[in-house]
């Protein structure tokens, strides 16, 4: 069990569900979340993380939970029935537009400037990856049988999709995407370090790439009834070496061996965590269930 050397519980302004936080700059940090069919929230930071505001927009009171930042520094954000929101002003106003196929799109991407991607997910058997413009006009759309989770576009060209066991690349700009050699989860988040790639699954699995997707390597089988039971939602790596990996129940795991083993943090919250991030200063920001927010110093 290791030790946290300082836990602050943060005042998000909401109880809502924070599914996704992300910084857009080294001050501003913004996070997607709120109540499924009553609510929209952005809750946002502009001091590093450490105070924070939260924005429920009326035009739309459904649940935000995709964000990204396209080349030219606007953010957008996605949800229930095809909300969008974007901002020029790193969050300090928002601009309402919707997807008129209303879906709920639970994530988002802007690789270029002019061109999105958002995937959606019907139960676990059916998704759309659709490519919009700036105005939320639907440009192209695919479909598979299979859920998604999260999309993450490294370049204008490559990236990575990722759902109910399956994880997908594009090198063409989008237009086909190939499966990857790695399965047998439900894969939940990725964390990107040029070709090095970690990612996490609900199952508890951590897996590992140093070829952008060429080889896969296990590093944790979750499966296997010998090992602590994890559910993993987010996973965030601050070198090679030293990573974090957080999911349901609050539970937060620790490598030091580039994740070939892993421990236990000590308990500071019973609510699921959704997503985590690292602060400029080395701290995390872990956002989940209920409002639930914390600054943590490892």
């Amino acid at each position: 069990m290791l030790h946290w050397r300082k836990v602050v519980r943060l005042d998000a302004g909401t109880t809502s569900r924070l599914n996704k936080i992300r910084f857009v700059s080294n001050s501003v940090c913004v996070i997607a979340g709120g109540v499924r069919y009553d609510r929209s929230d952005i809750v946002r930071s502009d001091d590093g993380g450490y105070t924070w505001t939260d924005f429920s927009s009326p035009e739309s009171p459904k649940e935000l939970s995709g964000i990204t930042v396209a080349p030219d520094g606007k953010i957008y954000l996605s949800g229930i029935d095809g909300s969008t929101f974007s901002s020029i002003d790193q969050g300090k106003t928002w601009q309402f537009k919707r997807i008129y196929d209303w879906r709920f799109y639970n994530a988002i991407c802007f690789p270029v400037n002019d061109t999105g991607i958002v995937i959606n997910s019907m139960a676990l058997d059916t998704c759309h990856i659709t490519q919009i413009d700036t105005n939320c006009n639907i440009i192209d759309q695919q479909t598979y049988r299979f859920a998604l989770s999260d999309i993450y576009m490294t370049s204008p060209s490559t990236g990575y999709l990722i759902g109910y066991g399956v994880v997908m690349k594009t090198t063409d700009y989008r237009r086909t995407w190939v499966y990857q050699n790695v399965n047998k989860d439900q894969f939940t988040a990725m964390d990107i370090h040029g070709e090095e790639i970690w990612m996490c699954g609900s199952n508890g699995g951590i897996y590992h790439t140093i070829n952008g997707g060429g080889n896969w390597e296990q590093l944790r089988n979750g499966n296997d009834l010998t090992k602590t039971q994890y559910h993993l939602c987010s996973i965030v790596f601050k070198d090679k070496m030293n990573g974090w990996a957080a999911g349901e129940e609050g539970k937060v795991i620790y490598t030091d061996d580039a994740g070939k083993h892993w421990s236990e943090y000590d308990h500071f919250t019973d609510n699921d965590i959704r997503s985590m991030v690292l602060c400029p200063n080395g701290d995390l920001l872990v956002a989940g269930d209920n409002g639930t927010l914390f600054r943590i110093t490892p």
